[in-house]
């Protein structure tokens, strides 16, 4: 009787996971992010966003790679997120409001390029 049910509570948790996998979708995008504060913007800012399961922005490339759950948000939310805060994503444009709230550093003029 334990053996059956401890097979039954196995088997649940396998199929649970297996959904779970597929709701989970992966998308890399191209960012204008420049450096460590920016980073740090996207990342927490993105993390706390409904559906999002984890998120990591490589610098050197400028792209933010975010898993989510496609049932909570989608691809085309997340880049607008991104341009919410300030940012350029992939093909969208960043909001001016957005940009006119980053830190100096964080702006293009901040830099030499």
């Amino acid at each position: 009787m334990r053996r059956e049910l401890l097979l039954t509570i196995m088997c649940f948790l396998s199929l649970v996971a297996m959904a779970q996998k597929k709701e989970a979708q992966q998308v890399a995008i191209q960012t204008s992010a420049i450096c460590e504060m920016c980073k740090e913007k996207i990342e927490y800012e993105l993390t706390f966003a409904k559906g999002i399961k984890f998120v990591e922005l490589d610098l050197d490339s400028k792209i933010v790679t975010v898993e989510f759950n496609q049932k909570k948000t989608s691809a085309h939310d997340i880049r607008k997120r991104i341009t919410q805060i300030g940012y350029h994503a992939d093909s969208l444009r960043r909001d001016p409001e957005g940009y006119e709230k980053l830190p100096f550093c964080c702006k293009d003029g901040g830099h030499d390029h």
